[in-house]
């Protein structure tokens, strides 16, 4: 909604019609699709984290997982989502959905999909790192996945990192409005910034072999200072003195007491 400047208040799907919860029926439960003729002109999804699901092998004769070879894994429900929602958006139109960071990264069939989404269909546009703590019920980080099936830059996917982009108010982080302006504002432009996002080619995604965790892509590691190795070697030199003093005036007061040292 935010990158197409849509009002939340005109925004009506059928994500609201069923009390703003994506309910399992929508993937279905015997590989089959109750909303064959949906198409949405812009989603936005915010599904339950690595649900499960059944992930009948019915589905493989689903358009909407058949193209892809593999079903998602029964006890990650993250992707037949992903691929759900697609099936179901028309071509010149946009999907934002959040999910689990670990989308970014798992393999086995997980990864076969997301490669699959990326080198055959082309369709990631990019790729946004959220603040963990940000939804009530969970502390996991998390990200969204924009989608486009007619991509303007389609020789590259935009990789944000606005995980450290936020403000804590007791034990609950949230985005503030300079957050997510500054998020809608480098998507808008594709802009790079240094910590924060980076333009990635696809073949810098294909030599990562289809990972997009974002450190691999957004460098936000802070150097140290160097340490001064002869101040630290002065500084022991004056512990050493100042122990050796210590251990003077401990000495005097056993000897006063008529007792041993304890050194």
């Amino acid at each position: 909604m935010f990158f197409h400047k849509l009002k939340a208040a005109n925004f009506v799907s059928d994500l609201q019609k069923k009390g703003g919860s994506i309910c399992p029926e929508w993937v279905g439960q015997h590989g089959r699709n109750i909303h064959p003729d949906l198409i949405a002109e812009a989603i936005v999804a915010n599904p339950p984290f690595s649900a499960k699901w059944s992930a009948n092998p019915l589905f493989m004769n689903d358009d909407r997982f058949s193209p892809y070879g593999r079903l998602p894994p029964k006890s990650k429900a993250d992707f037949a989502f992903v691929l759900h929602m697609l099936h179901h958006l028309d071509e010149n139109s946009t999907m934002a959905i959040v999910l689990p960071h670990g989308v970014l990264f798992r393999g086995a069939a997980e990864g076969h999909i997301r490669k699959f989404l990326i080198k055959k269909k082309n369709w990631l546009d990019a790729v946004i790192g959220l603040p963990s703590n940000i939804f009530y019920g969970t502390s996991i980080p998390t990200c969204i996945l924009v989608f486009k099936k007619i991509r303007e830059h389609a020789d590259n996917v935009l990789f944000i990192d606005a995980s450290a982009h936020f403000e804590k108010v007791s034990t609950q982080n949230y985005l503030r409005e300079v957050d997510i302006e500054k998020v809608v504002s480098t998507y808008r432009v594709r802009k790079e910034e240094g910590k924060y996002s980076h333009v990635a080619s696809l073949e810098e995604i294909e030599e990562n072999d289809y990972n997009l965790n974002i450190p691999r892509y957004v460098d936000t590691f802070e150097e140290e200072e160097p340490v001064d190795l002869a101040a630290v070697s002065q500084e022991l030199k004056n512990l050493g003195k100042d122990m050796a003093e210590t251990d003077k005036v401990i000495a005097e007061y056993c000897k006063e007491l008529g007792i041993e040292t304890p050194f």
